[in-house]
């Protein structure tokens, strides 16, 4: 069963992402609300997928996508954007990034990123 960690500095949204995840037999190891706490879990749990969001106080999405690649560069993380976000998402493909999803979130959409980045 594939481990997930979701970052996102919204509540609400890091519940329905864990929702869609345990709904679909991921197991949610880990959350955090910014990219510092993003970090320190990635090197703590490992889990096999991480969905980031870009924008987070303390530490952006991007930034901790950088982080985290240079030490594990195996990692397979998901960006999640809000609309509009075309520039920054570019920025975290570029900077290790797999695959996005954009917000509000399509349960059907965020299985087929990670169905993608498993592959």
């Amino acid at each position: 069963m594939p481990t997930v960690l979701i970052v996102d500095d919204a509540k609400f949204l890091r519940k329905t992402l864990k929702k869609i995840f345990e709904h679909a037999g991921f197991e949610v190891v880990g959350e955090a609300a910014n990219g510092r706490e993003a970090i320190s879990l990635f090197r703590e749990l490992m889990p096999d997928i991480v969905t980031m969001d870009i924008t987070m106080p303390e530490l952006n999405g991007i930034e901790a996508v950088k982080m985290i690649k240079q030490e594990y560069p195996d990692a397979k993380i998901i960006m999640c954007s809000a609309m509009g976000q075309q520039r920054m998402v570019v920025e975290a493909i570029e900077a290790g990034a797999k695959d996005f999803i954009v917000k509000p979130f399509d349960e059907v959409r965020v299985l087929e990123a990670v169905k993608h980045v498993l592959q």
